[in-house]
């Protein structure tokens, strides 16, 4: 059987060529997908400002739950932790703990807080690279280690030390006169000496010294430290000395994370770490959404692969092949056509993967520190998804052809069959039903991790019953079009009457170009739907006569305090922005200030009110009202990004979370547990006749670099770039399921005109001339992608209507005409390419050895 599988293989390359294509890209898929879920779970962050301290301690930066649960006698305990925004400092003591171990030279403390250099033209100067610059006390130097190239140490409280890097690309000198943007008021400091690494310069942020007087005051955390840097002993290993900080740690009632080697680098880099969880996340997601569209495409090309092979199967059947073996025939060769592509598949994922890795990090979604990372599993699993997924296929595919009589067989080789396969049929209606299942379940899902699965799922299923029920929908496409079609005559009658005739052939065409347009068509507008919604609510939300913002570290408070003597300005609300948890769930939070919240800021509330909003209050949305079960008077327990916990009392909820976060907390309380005290922005109220303008707020904020006054309009169109650039990285990441369905596309319409060559013979022989049939082939590509794009958009617009009502809480999908145009214009060049110009090929050999060929 084997030996039959592989001379039939041979016999019909480009009939299983399309199977091999469909499968190889599925692998490829699937590989850079498997890569880049493995980089997210052990991917290495390589540290740079901890390189010299063999082991660095400091706190646990998640929140943790354990859950009891008790079943049939047996007590369960689960585990589960979840990352904090901000960093969670270490108490100064820890210092003294650690120095006292036995296996210690010297215990370095580290303070870490945000620092900008300010150039000679009042702007910000950013890190190397458009980077973070921090700043550190002087005596943490060591743990890079950093050493003095010129000048002195900072000793005063005005001193300040320079890297390398900085003071080339700014020309400063020990000497020079420096502003410093940190936690506080833009400050002048004496430049007092330039340091450098010793293996060269850092690559990941730009780094300012101070005097550790000085450091532990723009930190803004009396008491506390960033991490411990301990530098072993002669003779001690950091293995056994990070054992002995860890009994040392152990008991007092605190979580320390204690690294060694490679898993310092999340100490440092906060977001490297989160980034390692957001790339599992989209490499899980762009995974199963791939699986579910390959497994879709895969399945159809064998469909219809084995469609163009009933004649040969149906006479196997009548000289006495079982349904047994003619199974066993088509599942060897698919498992030599899966083994071939999955393992070309997997190889050609390689690159897919590293320019997927590259994209990310341009769009800022993982930084570059984070290492592509695999081993042979995404390989592995390729190959096993392309022969497991070849395999079902073939048997789904051939499961008629092997199980009816040969009589039967060698009739249907001959016609397409009238009659619908009742289990085909039936198994179309459950999965349509099953589709119109979870767009209603989606209606229901009001938060954007829950939601944004369902969405794609619910394009995949409903595309799935396309697929079922392709042929009912193809003939009564034909019924409905038929009579315009047959204006055409020649033309006309030919293409209706094939599509009649060949209704599986048609849907087989129509399923993947449906799942194109549907799954284009709700990967740019889920975006534009959750972004403009977004953007109205901020808009609608903003009652302030200017915004102020700042293209640096923040908007610091002596600012607003300038802005408050400007005549003409009546309020001045501060809002900074943070994500906090409520037990293990996430919600993206602001603090903003007690002046002007009424009449700068309208949340649309509902409940409550926001006119008793004190220092132990707390607004929330809708959403987060409801999932949390909480309505105004209520306590809500609140764990803040540096895992300080707070009680606070529901004041009101508010209807507007997409424009400001589910949950609003005081400003100051805020502002005291986040790394960047900063205001992110200050709403600005103006009345009277000395109403302020542009140029008097600006005059105001002339000693605070990088501040800048908006009106409104400019508020929002801000508002909407950062909406944009959010979802670039959704784009990029569906981008490619979308480019492996339009593979799929041309793949399967080149199949389907490519086996015709003897039908075209025949109508050349009777007469139709070879123009005639090139229209016949036009007016068919027509039919189509006008099919497929009615079904592609209502799959499309009830999903993002789903989409909407749960996450907006209205009916109002966000939809952009010429690109939606687009996309219906990318489908038909499609069509008309993987049609028209394999028609043409077919078309040139002579009708009367096109005939006397063997079939």
């Amino acid at each position: 059987m084997l030996r039959y599988a592989l001379q039939t293989l041979k016999a019909r390359k480009g009939g299983f060529t399309g199977a091999f294509l469909a499968l190889f890209c599925a692998a490829a898929l699937v590989t850079a997908c498997g890569i880049l879920l493995e980089t997210g779970l052990r991917g290495t962050i390589a540290t740079e400002r901890y390189a010299a301290a063999p082991v660095v301690v400091g706190a646990d930066q998640n929140v943790h739950q354990t859950t009891v649960k008790k079943k049939k006698g047996k007590v369960k305990q689960k585990h589960k932790a979840k990352p904090l925004a901000e960093r969670v400092w270490l108490p100064e003591n820890t210092l003294q703990t650690l120095t006292a171990l036995p296996g210690v030279r010297k215990a370095v403390p580290e303070t870490n807080f945000p620092a900008y250099a300010v150039g000679p033209q009042g702007r910000i100067v950013p890190g190397i690279d458009n980077k973070p610059s921090y700043g550190h006390a002087w005596s943490s130097a060591e743990l890079t280690p950093f050493e003095l190239t010129d000048g002195k140490a900072p000793t005063n409280p005005d001193d300040v030390v320079l890297d390398r890097e900085l003071a080339t690309r700014t020309g400063l000198k020990p000497g020079s006169s420096l502003v410093i943007q940190s936690t506080g008021a833009p400050t002048a400091y004496k430049v007092s000496g330039i340091a450098a690494p010793q293996d060269g310069d850092l690559h990941q942020q730009t780094s300012l010294f101070f005097s550790d007087e000085t450091a532990r005051t723009l930190s803004g955390r009396p008491g506390q430290i960033t991490a411990v840097g301990l530098l072993p002993k002669p003779g001690v290993s950091p293995a056994d000395l990070a054992d002995q900080a860890k009994k040392a740690l152990d008991g007092d009632g605190r979580r320390y994370a204690v690294a060694t080697g490679g898993e310092r680098g999340p100490i440092e880099f906060l977001d490297a770490g989160k980034a390692r969880i957001k790339l599992v996340s989209m490499g899980g997601a762009m995974g199963g959404t791939s699986l579910l569209v390959a497994i879709l495409v895969v399945v159809g090309t064998f469909a219809l692969a084995i469609q163009q092979r009933h004649r040969e199967l149906a006479l196997l059947r009548a000289i006495a092949a079982t349904p047994k073996q003619v199974r066993r025939l088509i599942g060897r060769e698919a498992l030599i056509i899966g083994g071939l592509a999955g393992g070309l598949g997997s190889v050609a994922g390689l690159p897919i993967a590293y320019w997927l890795h590259g994209k990310f990090i341009d769009f800022k979604a993982i930084p570059d520190i984070l290492e592509l990372t695999f081993g042979f599993v995404p390989f592995a699993a390729a190959v096993g998804a392309a022969l497991l997924g070849a395999w079902v296929a073939a048997r789904i595919s051939a499961r008629r052809t092997a199980r009816i009589r040969p009589a039967e067989a060698l009739s249907e080789a001959s016609m397409e069959q009238r009659h619908f396969a009742r289990g085909r049929l039936g198994a179309g209606i459950l999965v349509l039903a099953l589709g119109i299942g979870v767009v209603v379940l989606l209606s229901f899902l009001r938060t954007e991790p829950a939601s944004q699965p369902v969405t794609f799922l619910s394009v995949v299923v409903l595309a799935v019953a396309v697929s079922l029920l392709g042929p009912v929908i193809a003939r009564i496409a034909v019924a409905v079009l038929g009579i315009p079609l047959k204006l055409s005559r020649v033309g006309g009658h030919l293409a209706t009457a094939n599509a009649r005739a060949n209704a599986k052939r048609m849907a087989a065409a129509v399923t993947p170009l449906v799942l194109l347009i549907g799954m284009a068509c709700t990967v740019l507008f889920v975006q534009t739907t959750l972004g403009d919604a977004a953007t109205a609510q901020a808009k609608a939300g903003n009652k302030a006569d200017w915004v102020v913002a700042s293209d640096g570290p923040g908007v610091p408070a002596r600012a607003t305090d300038a802005l408050r003597t400007v005549p003409g300005v009546t309020q001045v609300t501060e809002i900074v922005r943070t994500q906090v948890r409520v037990g293990l769930d996430k919600y993206p939070a602001q603090g903003i200030s007690a002046q002007g919240l009424t009449t700068n800021w309208d949340p649309d509330v509902s409940e409550g009110s926001l006119k008793d909003f004190g220092d132990k209050s707390i607004a929330m949305s809708d959403v987060s009202a409801d999932h949390l079960g909480k309505k105004p008077g209520d306590t809500l327990k609140v764990t803040l990004g540096d895992a300080t916990v707070v009680e606070l009392k529901v004041a009101a909820v508010y209807e507007r979370g997409l424009g400001f976060g589910d949950l609003t907390m005081p400003h100051a309380l805020v502002a005291r547990h986040v790394d960047n005290p900063l205001a992110s922005y200050a709403l600005v109220k103006t009345t009277g006749g000395g109403r302020a303008g542009r140029e008097q707020l600006a005059a105001a904020l002339e000693q605070f670099p990088g501040t800048g006054v908006l009106d409104r309009t400019q508020a929002d169109d801000l508002q909407a770039e950062v909406q944009q650039s959010n979802a670039e990285v959704n784009y990029l990441a569906m981008g490619l399921i979308i480019a492996f369905t339009a593979i799929a596309v041309v793949n399967t319409l080149a199949m389907s005109v490519s086996d015709r060559t003897r039908e075209f013979a025949l109508l050349r022989m009777v007469g139709t001339t070879r123009r005639q049939v090139m229209s016949m082939l036009r007016i068919e590509s027509a039919l189509i992608v006008l099919v497929a794009a009615v079904l592609g958009t209502v799959i499309s617009l009830a999903v993002l209507t789903a989409f909407s009502i749960g996450m907006t809480g209205a009916a109002q999908p966000s939809l952009d005409l010429p690109i939606f145009l687009g996309v219906l214009g990318l489908a038909a060049l499609l069509t008309a390419a993987a049609t028209l110009i394999p028609g043409r090929v077919a078309l040139g050999g002579r009708p009367a050895d096109v005939i006397s060929a063997r079939q």
